[in-house]
C-alpha cells in the first residue's frame, strides 16, 4: 500500500525562503547602488584614471567614459544582473545539495553496525526522525532475524544429537535379536516392541528436520471456502481421543452446530490441531480441555482453554515464533520442532484473523479470531 505521509518541510522551506529573499534584496540593492556609483563616484573615479595613466585631458576622459559606460549602463547592469543571478543560483543549488549528502550520509548510516542515531541540520529534523525510526526497526529486525537463526541452530543440533538416541537403541535390539534367534518369544516380543517405538520416534525427529525445511522454502497460499466449524472441531477432538484418553484428559465442546467460517479447510485444520495438540501435551493428567466457538461483533472467535504450567510472560511473548520452544518441551519427547505455533499464526494472519496466548493461575487460553465471510 503506498503511504500517503508527507514531510513536515516547514523550518527547511522557511530558512531556503529567507535566504533566497535576502540574496534577491541584497541584488536589487547592490544593482541600484552600482548605478548610482556609475553616475557618481564611480564615474569620476574612471575619467580620473584615464586622465592620470593615458594622458588624456579632461574632457577627452569625460567624452570616453560617457561614450563606452554612460551610454551603455543599461548593458552593463544586463550583464551584472546576469551574473549576479547565475552567482544566486549557484549558492542556492550548493545550499540544496548540502542537505542531499546529509541525507546520503544519513542513509549510509543505517547499514552501519553503530549504536549512534543518525543526525541532520536542524531544519532536517523530520528527515533525521525518520532515518533513526527506520535504524531502529531494521537493527530490530536483524536481531530477530539472528535470534531466529539462532534458535534454529540450536534445535537442529538438539535434534541431531536427539536421533542418536532412539537410533543406537533400534540397532541395539535389532543385534540382540539377530545374535540369539533361539530368544524366548516373550523376550523376543518385548525387544521388538521396544525397537518399533524408538523407531517411531526415529520417524517423528526426521520429519521434523523435513518440517524445517519445507517451512523455509514454502509459500502458503489459501484455497477458502465455508466451513463447518463445529464438524471440523468435532473430528478434531475425536482424533486425538486416544492421545487424552492415556492421561485421563477430556474435551468440552461448547458451539453451535450450524456454525461456518470462510477459510482454507486443510490450514485451518492445521492450526487448530497444532492447538490442541499443545493443550493435549501440557494440560495436567485428568483435567478438561474446553473448545468454544461463537461469532462476536463479526468475527468468529474458537478458543482453547487447559490447564497446565503457567507459561511466564517473557516466554508467551515469543511462544508464536519461529523454532521457539519451552525448556520442558525440550526436555521430553513429545516436543515438537517448534514450527507449530508459528506456522499457525502465519496461516491465521494470511486469513485476516488474530491468534493469541494467555496463561495464568495455572490455566492456558488460546484465541483465535477470523472475519466472518460477507
Amino acid at each position: 500500500m503506498k503511504s500517503n505521509k508527507k514531510g513536515n518541510y516547514t523550518r527547511l522551506k522557511r530558512k531556503v525562503f529567507l535566504q533566497m529573499l535576502l540574496l534577491t534584496l541584497t541584488s536589487i540593492a547592490g544593482v541600484f547602488l552600482l548605478r548610482i556609483l556609475l553616475r557618481g563616484q564611480i564615474g569620476e573615479g574612471i575619467v580620473n584614471f584615464l586622465t592620470r595613466n593615458f594622458s588624456f585631458d579632461y574632457q577627452d576622459a569625460l567624452m570616453i567614459y560617457q561614450y563606452i559606460f554612460r551610454n551603455n549602463m543599461d548593458s552593463i547592469l544586463f550583464i551584472i544582473i546576469v551574473l549576479f543571478l547565475i552567482f544566486l543560483f549557484w549558492l542556492s543549488i550548493s545550499s540544496f545539495t548540502k542537505y542531499f549528502d546529509e541525507i546520503s550520509s544519513g542513509m549510509d548510516h543505517l547499514v552501519e553496525d553503530s549504536a549512534e542515531t543518525v543526525s541532520l541540520s536542524p531544519e532536517m529534523d523530520f528527515m533525521e526522525k525518520r532515518l533513526n525510526t527506520i535504524k531502529d526497526k531494521l537493527e530490530k529486525r536483524k536481531q530477530a532475524a539472528l535470534e531466529a537463526e539462532q534458535r534454529k541452530n540450536d534445535l537442529v543440533v538438539y535434534l541431531a544429537h536427539d536421533i542418536r538416541t532412539p537410533l543406537t537403541s533400534v540397532i541395539g535390539y535389532l543385534s540382540l535379536l539377530d545374535e540369539a534367534p533361539d530368544m524366548p518369544l516373550e523376550q523376543r516380543a518385548k525387544y521388538t516392541h521396544i525397537t518399533l517405538d524408538k523407531a517411531y520416534r526415529l520417524e517423528k525427529l526426521i520429519n521434523e528436520f523435513f518440517e524445517i525445511t519445507r517451512y523455509n522454502l514454502q509459500q502458503i497460499n489459501l484455497e477458502k471456502e465455508t466451513i463447518d466449524l463445529y464438524y471440523m472441531l468435532v473430528q478434531m477432538t475425536d482424533e486425538f481421543y486416544p492421545i487424552l484418553s492415556e492421561k485421563g484428559t477430556t474435551t468440552i465442546l461448547q458451539a453451535d452446530e450450524h456454525l461456518t467460517v470462510y477459510g482454507d479447510p486443510v490450514k485451518l485444520a492445521r492450526v487448530f490441531n497444532n492447538i490442541l495438540k499443545n493443550a493435549a501435551v501440557y494440560s495436567y493428567p485428568n483435567t478438561k480441555i474446553v473448545i468454544s466457538a461463537e461469532e462476536i461483533e463479526g468475527y468468529i472467535k474458537i478458543v482453547f482453554h487447559n490447564q497446565g504450567k503457567t507459561i511466564p510472560a517473557d516466554k508467551l511473548a515469543a511462544i508464536f515464533e519461529k523454532f521457539y520452544r519451552l525448556d520442558e518441551a525440550r526436555n521430553s519427547d513429545t516436543g515438537g520442532s517448534g514450527l507449530g505455533l508459528s506456522i499457525a499464526k502465519e496461516i491465521i494472519t494470511l486469513h485476516g484473523g488474530t491468534i493469541v496466548a494467555q496463561s495464568k493461575d495455572s490455566t492456558v487460553t488460546f484465541t483465535v479470531s477470523l472475519p466472518v465471510a460477507h
